[in-house]
């Protein structure tokens, strides 16, 4: 059964999309059978994985809200392994449609359950908001990884995300667990990249990540090419990032391979 793990901030620009491009190809790479779930109406994990959302006919949205099988629209992608469920525009009209729904929350749940025996991880990309896909991505989740940039104002707006897992775990999803807290952004030649660094590890001690992401110019060219960093540039500091943060979420999870 797949780990399905939700990337989650309601911030914009923390590097939700790098991290669930970047993380799941580094799991693929490490031969786990992942899918990424596109879930916000940016579309832009979709087009970071060479495939281009204005030729998507059928995405994340009509699998929630007409009930189309998962299974029909999964895609390939560069990436041995890896594989995509993608977005377009049209999900940003999903919340509306949803209102009325019955069971409204857990629409992902149910289209995730179709196929989450086929995957060691299932990796969503959340929107930047608290809206009702991002509710039905951590009601469908495992657990939720939580991005913060090593800028200022990184711990704004923290408080009420976790507020929102709380009532998510005590109303909807008693089993979702925080994976962990992963920095990014880091500039190590900023002493403000160093003190977030040490607030947020003094404010949340083990639930944070040992591995830092780096701000690296690879890992913001990647998308252009439709590539995740690991196929661009393999050597470079953030792909190697990804992959120790790969290592170190399927070392928590109990599943590291022996690897050459």
């Amino acid at each position: 059964m797949g780990k399905i793990i939700a990337i989650a901030n309601q911030k914009g620009g923390v590097g939700k999309t790098t991290t669930a491009m970047n993380l799941a190809a580094s799991l693929a790479v490490l031969e786990y059978k992942t899918l990424v779930i596109d879930a916000d109406p940016q579309a832009n994990t979709t087009s970071g994985l060479g495939h281009d959302p204005k030729a998507i006919e059928t995405s994340i949205y009509e699998c929630m809200v007409d009930g189309i099988d998962v299974q029909s629209i999964v895609l390939p992608t560069e990436i041995e392994n890896l594989f995509l469920v993608p977005s377009h525009i049209d999900l940003v009209g999903a919340e509306v449609e949803m209102i009325n729904m019955e069971n409204r929350e857990e629409k992902m749940k149910g289209v995730i359950s179709e196929i989450k025996d086929q995957f060691d991880f299932i990796i969503i990309d959340c929107s930047p908001s608290l809206g009702l896909i991002t509710i039905n991505a951590l009601t469908a989740a495992n657990s939720v990884i939580i991005p913060v940039q090593c800028e200022y104002f990184a711990l704004e707006g923290l408080g009420k995300l976790l507020n929102t897992i709380k009532i998510i775990q005590t109303r909807l999803n008693p089993d979702l667990e925080i994976e962990g807290i992963l920095l990014t952004m880091y500039d190590v030649r900023l002493r403000l990249s160093n003190q977030v660094v040490e607030e947020v590890r003094i404010h949340f001690k083990n639930m944070v990540f040992d591995t830092i992401i780096p701000r690296n110019v690879k890992l913001s060219e990647s998308p252009s090419f439709g590539l995740p960093a690991i196929a661009f540039d393999a050597e470079g500091k953030g792909s190697i990032a990804y992959l120790n943060l790969a290592g170190e979420i399927a070392k928590k999870n109990g599943l590291q391979k022996v690897t050459n």
